[in-house]
């Protein structure tokens, strides 16, 4: 499948993922969905229907289940389920990095007038762990913290585009995932996949993506050929 055709030049916001697309934070989804699941066992409920759902989609619907019988029982057990997987991105994060040339493509982009956002289902700590001054760089980021719905619901981009005073139509959405690819399509932005995560350039191509990149920096490029 070829990428769809679109004018760069009418994009003017771009809204990032987060992990493996701006930042190398390498979580252990492996031993969080262990502990995880291992938290609902506990609880009662057998967590081997829930083994297609990411882990914070497992939560949600164990909390649900949990809430028919008890509220406070259900709110106990969201509570320490996303202790676990907050303590595990925090320690991913003291051991992760910014990728080389973050720093310099959030002010490429200012530079360049073109606004920009982050959106995560990462925890806002996590993020301020790996990049403490990361609102200097970019002025919206909508981590899990801030919303009820978490991507591939398009919540986070609509608050991130709504904080910005972008629309839909002029901003492309840009992550290392085809998760992120959905996202931006449930929202009605413009997508692009990157390679610096664990995704291959088909995979995303599959997903319906724009546009493909080897890393985030080459979007400047992309969008404003004339000054990069």
């Amino acid at each position: 499948m070829a990428p769809s055709l679109f004018d760069p030049s009418a994009i003017d916001t771009v809204i990032f993922d987060f992990d493996g697309t701006l930042a190398r934070l390498n979580i252990d989804f492996e031993q969080m969905r262990r502990e995880v699941a291992s938290l609902i066992e506990r609880r009662g409920v057998d967590s081997r229907s829930l083994q297609n759902r990411f882990v914070l989609e497992m939560i949600d619907e164990v909390h649900d289940q949990l809430a028919v019988n008890s509220k406070d029982g259900a709110a106990s057990f969201r509570k320490k389920a996303y202790r676990i997987i907050e303590d595990i991105e925090v320690e991913a994060a003291r051991k992760g990095a910014l990728f080389d040339g973050t720093k310099e493509l959030l002010t490429g982009l200012r530079k360049a007038s073109l606004q920009a956002g982050i959106i995560t289902r990462n925890c806002e700590k996590a993020v301020r762990t790996v990049f403490p001054d990361i609102h200097d760089y970019c002025p919206v980021v909508v981590c899990r913290n801030d919303v009820r719905r978490v991507k591939p619901h398009p919540e986070q981009i609509n608050l991130a585009l709504s904080r910005l005073g972008g629309a839909p139509g002029r901003s492309i959405m840009i992550g290392d995932h085809p998760i992120d690819i959905e996202t931006g399509k449930n929202a009605g932005t413009r997508t692009a996949g990157v390679l610096t995560g664990h995704f291959r350039e088909e995979d995303f191509l599959q997903a319906g993506a724009d546009m493909v990149l080897r890393e985030a920096p080459e979007i400047l490029r992309r969008l404003k050929p004339e000054r990069f």
